[in-house]
């Protein structure tokens, strides 16, 4: 998860490159966000299709500590997708980073897409979810640009929050709870925090040479708002 991760790039930084410089920067990072979001809904698209998804779900997401084990992967993979994604020697770990990255979201959000793509009648919910989500995206986004603050003030109430978010998951995972709806509704509003955190992130605390690493920390917030957008649409379409 975005919120997980610690500190800022020191080094000459994107606010004080030339404005060409920043400009390809820009280009770069939202041209790798979205291939990170196009390799994502291919990748599921053939786990889902091939039914290879349905068997990793029952190998991995059964049981109490099938769950914790695979949360314990997904923070430990993603803080290594983040090491990698930062390094200032290698493209290609650069990339290995990311590409994991996607990798283990894929992964996450197996169970809540195959219920939605397979088990719901509606067939418009992820796509609707899809929408939402790049919405949300872009008002955010260019509200942070059109103001051009710098958001880092946020950073601590975020990591706070973000922790709480996972202490919360692990109980509910222990003891038989329901979140419920609003956990969702909270979490939206969490992730779209943390959409304007990275935004001014990127315009403010990242080098030009790390579009990659940009990329990821976007697309991971991406991630978390689509993944309880989607579980918001599923809540509701049961009710009714």
């Amino acid at each position: 998860m975005a919120y997980l991760q610690e500190g800022y790039y020191s080094d000459r930084t994107v606010a004080t490159a030339m404005p060409s410089e920043r400009v390809t920067f820009i280009q770069r990072t939202y041209g790798h966000l979205a291939g990170a979001i196009l390799a994502f809904a291919g990748l599921e698209t053939l786990l889902i299709t091939s039914g290879i998804g349905e068997q990793i779900v029952r190998q991995m997401f059964t049981g109490t500590a099938g769950l914790l084990v695979v949360m314990l992967l997904f923070i430990g993979g993603g803080y290594l997708a983040q090491y990698w994604a930062r390094s200032a020697t290698s493209r290609a770990m650069q990339y290995a980073g990311l590409g994991l990255y996607v990798v283990l979201e894929a992964v996450i959000f197996l169970p809540l897409l195959i219920m939605a793509a397979v088990y719901t009648q509606d067939q418009t919910i992820i796509p609707k979810a899809a929408l939402l989500t790049l919405g949300v995206f872009a008002g955010l986004t260019m509200a942070v640009f059109m103001t051009g603050k710098d958001f880092s003030f946020m950073r601590t109430g975020l990591i706070v929050a973000g922790w709480a978010s996972v202490g919360l998951i692990v109980v509910a995972m222990i003891f038989p709870i329901n979140l419920g709806t609003w956990f969702s509704f909270a979490m939206v509003g969490l992730a779209a925090a943390y959409i304007i955190y990275d935004t001014s992130n990127v315009m403010h605390h990242y080098r030009s040479d790390q579009h990659v690493a940009a990329a990821l920390e976007l697309f991971a917030s991406v991630a978390l708002l689509f993944f309880y957008i989607l579980r918001i649409l599923l809540a509701n379409s049961r009710r009714n």
